[in-house]
């Protein structure tokens, strides 16, 4: 059997990034994901912003974490040549009813110690979006976009040169307290030809996206259900990418559902029209009853009228691991705590937006957990 200080569950940009953080300091470090490549699910699924922080409730960890993350984000792209670009964003306001929401959008911004933000009127926004229509839009400018899949895989590589296992293919099918460890069960390889192992480790982090609440269920604790969220994509491709320069946002979504579908011009210039939220059943479920191209077309009309139902197609999709069910309020905070009943477990649930910014401050965070457990 197979000794490990820490084992972590999940691939993802979250665990990637707290393999990396734990490795600095601790050898016999394992990470294992259930999907042949790293990074397959939520994490490269999205927008690839490198979000400021202005969202998230005051002192709640996703407005911490966000707003560090941020700066730590940027810092691991110029050092580890992830592709990313640091130009910005604007927050817009339909009509002057929106414009309150853009103020106090704005002071919680500040609360949370981001920088920089200002209010512009609708003429300055033309000068930097000729083609979008507001009355007012709040200027964010700590904001930019990163290559998802770069980050993560950025994050493996030095986790990896810093001594750490990462195992692909590799299921998590139970986990046993073992005295002051934990025995992880796991299956290694394809349904057609795998094999079971087992690693006793001595603490075990739990960053499984979509999945934390069942890992959690295999040590008895059945405190979460993550419901899953799809948000879809339409794309501009070609000349008609031009009608946007860089990012635009929407007031997010009163229920706190999502940021609302927005503008994103890509690091390979076309421009992303989404996400949507829709609560799916099922935690693979990516295409089915796909939104017609006509639905992204209409919502995005009202910030960029000129937009046209061709100049769109179909893009990616993702699924948010959401805490809450459809009737929820609000905005629920990320879930990082060690586990009650079995406290050399950490569990990390409801990892959904900013987790692709947030994933280096909580590396930090999971890592003081970490010398919690092993002293």
């Amino acid at each position: 059997m197979d000794q490990a200080n820490i084992l972590i569950i999940g691939g993802g940009v979250v665990g990637c990034a707290i393999a990396r953080a734990v490795s600095e300091h601790w050898q016999d470090v394992f990470l294992v994901e259930q999907f042949p490549k790293l990074g397959m699910a939520t994490s490269t699924r999205n927008s690839g912003v490198n979000h400021s922080g202005i969202y998230y409730p005051k002192n709640s960890l996703k407005a911490r974490h966000c707003v560090e993350g941020n700066r730590l984000t940027y810092e691991f792209c110029i050092k580890h040549n992830v592709p990313f670009r640091h130009k910005g964003k604007l927050v817009v306001a339909a009509n002057a009813h929106e414009e309150t929401e853009l103020v106090a959008l704005k002071k919680r911004g500040e609360d949370n110690g981001v920088e920089g933000l200002r209010l512009i009127d609708a003429a300055e926004i033309r000068k930097q979006e000729p083609h979008i229509r507001g009355t007012a839009a709040l200027v964010v400018p700590s904001t930019g976009i990163v290559s998802a899949e770069e980050l993560v895989h950025a994050y493996a590589r030095v986790a990896s040169n810093q001594g750490a296992n990462i195992v692909t293919r590799a299921e998590v099918v139970s986990l046993a307290p073992s005295g002051k460890n934990i025995r992880v069960g796991l299956r290694i390889g394809d349904q057609r030809d795998s094999q079971e192992e087992t690693i006793e480790a001595k603490c075990v982090i739990n960053a499984a996206g979509l999945h934390a609440d069942e890992v959690a269920a295999l040590l008895g604790n059945r405190s979460w259900h993550i419901y899953p969220v799809r948000g879809e994509y339409c794309e501009i491709r070609g000349p008609r990418a031009s009608l946007i320069n860089n990012l635009v946002y929407p007031l997010p979504h009163s229920r706190g559902l999502s940021l609302g579908v927005h503008f994103t011009k890509t690091l390979w210039a076309t421009v992303l029209v989404g996400p949507t939220a829709t609560y799916v059943e099922g935690k693979d479920n990516y295409e089915k009853d796909r939104l017609a191209i006509a639905d992204f077309a209409n919502s995005a009309k009202t910030l960029l009228p000129e937009i046209r139902e061709s100049d769109l197609q179909l893009g990616y999709s993702g699924l948010r691991p959401k805490l809450v069910p459809p009737d929820h309020q609000g905005i629920v905070d990320f879930v990082i705590t060690r586990d009650p009943a079995v406290p050399q477990a950490i569990h990390l649930v409801g990892m959904e937006s900013p987790g692709l910014t947030a994933a280096p401050s909580v590396g930090q965070h999971v890592r003081q957990l970490v010398a919690e457990v092993l002293g």
